[in-house]
């Protein structure tokens, strides 16, 4: 339960207003909502103002005013998160008074979720062309990855290749794909301090170098040659039709 309570007079014994917020599931002492992607999470808001005279509330959620309904505005108010989405990490739900501004209590949603990390996939690359594999790492809270091939600690320098982490994936490169150095059984592992340790492998062919041929100027070659012989035989055609009478 978060509550926040305001005094009318800085020296005031009895404070006189005071707005609560009470959700499931329950704020730690920071503030915070601890909960799951998929899951729900009801927070409801109460002032302590008699009912006679039950003040209207106002719910914000990162400053932005949620729409309720006029019945559910007046002494109690009641606000349903459902599903908790990726989105909802870290938005702050505030509940204050519509008199007074200042009355107001906070919570902040904390969602938790691992990396979308399983099974295998087989990656074709050919000689000297460069070599990239990705690996989600998109969790909260944050995991610590790491890649080996054919079950060893990566050799970066060796087989020059270079790492980088944005906070959404890991991605593992290399310029120039060479049979003895980069084709194997590359796995990237994740592991979370909430859900453990997860893993994807990557099995990674380097194939011959082919040929490519330029096909856009061998097309614009034959079209080239086609017009200039039909042009030929137009202007041609007056004579081809004398001979023939």
């Amino acid at each position: 339960m978060a509550s926040y309570c305001f005094a009318v007079l800085a020296l005031c014994v009895a404070q006189t207003l005071c707005i609560t917020i009470e959700s499931v599931p329950g704020v730690d002492g920071e503030g915070a909502i601890l909960t799951e992607l998929e899951s729900t999470v009801s927070l409801v808001c109460r002032s302590n103002r008699s009912e006679g005279e039950r003040a209207e509330l106002v719910w914000l959620r990162n400053g932005a005013t949620v729409a309720l309904r006029q019945e559910n505005r007046k002494g109690q108010s009641r606000v349903c998160v459902t599903p908790v989405i990726h989105q909802d990490n870290g938005a702050t739900f505030t509940c204050r008074l519509a008199s007074n501004a200042s009355v107001e209590a906070s919570v902040t949603l904390n969602v938790t979720y691992p990396p979308d990390l399983s099974g295998s996939e087989d990656v074709w690359v050919e000689y000297e062309s460069p070599l990239v594999l990705h690996c989600d790492a998109f969790a909260n809270p944050p995991v610590t990855v790491w890649w080996t091939l054919n079950g060893s600690a990566l050799d970066l320098f060796g087989g020059g290749f270079t790492v980088t982490d944005d906070g959404f994936s890991s991605r593992l490169s290399a310029n120039k794909a060479e049979k003895s150095k980069h084709e194997g059984l590359y796995r990237c592992t994740v592991d979370s301090p909430v859900y453990g340790v997860k893993s994807k492998d990557f099995l990674v062919i380097v194939t011959e170098k082919t040929v490519k041929f330029p096909l856009m100027p061998i097309i614009a070659g034959v079209v080239v040659v086609c017009l200039t012989a039909l042009f030929a035989i137009l202007s041609r055609w007056e004579k081809i039709v004398k001979c023939c009478k």
